[in-house]
């Protein structure tokens, strides 16, 4: 007798897309945020409804998990990816958040290049979901993402660098230092969902 199989729900490589696609936007409200003359109220704004999206697919996603019979992927790897998704929103919110808190007015310049990777990351996320799909042509994507955050660290250290060169008050060196642990670790949080989906195509071959 021939095996038959129970039809997989693929909404799942949809919910992942989705949940990838609010990251962009929450990357580039963080370019907002960043950007000269920002009204940063308004983008705070902009971000809490942004993270507040994503948190409802995250919460669509584990409905879906608990309530599906057979899953694309294992369980317990589609509830690591899930997270991890959510966490780099998270960051990325605690950032403006923290912007907008500390009533930072003046930011480093420098700052600029930490966005432009954590929107690079980003982008590659949202590209590279709807491969769950197939599995095929994921190397690339972590591969780079790694890349990304060895640039990402070593303009964490410039940047650190700059900001106790004795050019800045202390107060403000506080503050500053918050943000870009804060940069640091959404690139980071970027790198995690990399391996998770590295650790996935490489169970799933």
């Amino acid at each position: 007798m021939g095996l038959r199989f129970r039809p997989v729900d693929a909404t799942f490589y949809d919910l992942f897309t989705q949940s990838a696609n609010h990251l962009v936007r929450g990357a580039e409200l963080l370019a907002q945020m960043l950007s000269e003359g920002a009204d940063h109220a308004a983008v705070a704004t902009e971000m809490r409804e942004a993270e507040h999206a994503a948190d409802e697919t995250t919460h669509e996603i584990v409905r879906r998990v608990n309530s599906t019979f057979i899953t694309p992927f294992d369980r317990e790897d589609i509830y690591s990816l899930a997270s991890g998704l959510d966490d780099v929103m998270d960051r990325m919110d605690e950032v403006v958040d923290m912007i907008l808190l500390y009533e930072v007015q003046v930011l480093p310049t420098e700052l600029s290049d930490q966005v432009e990777v954590l929107q690079r990351c980003a982008e590659l996320t949202a590209a590279s979901m709807p491969n769950l799909r197939s599995m095929k042509s994921l190397e690339e994507f972590w591969i780079e993402i790694n890349r990304l955050e060895n640039a990402g660290d070593k303009n964490h250290r410039r940047i650190l660098a700059n900001l106790f060169s004795g050019e800045h008050k202390t107060i403000e060196v506080l503050k500053l230092k918050d943000i870009v642990e804060g940069l640091e670790n959404s690139i980071d949080a970027f790198e995690k969902v990399a391996t998770i989906v590295e650790q996935i195509a490489v169970k799933e071959s």
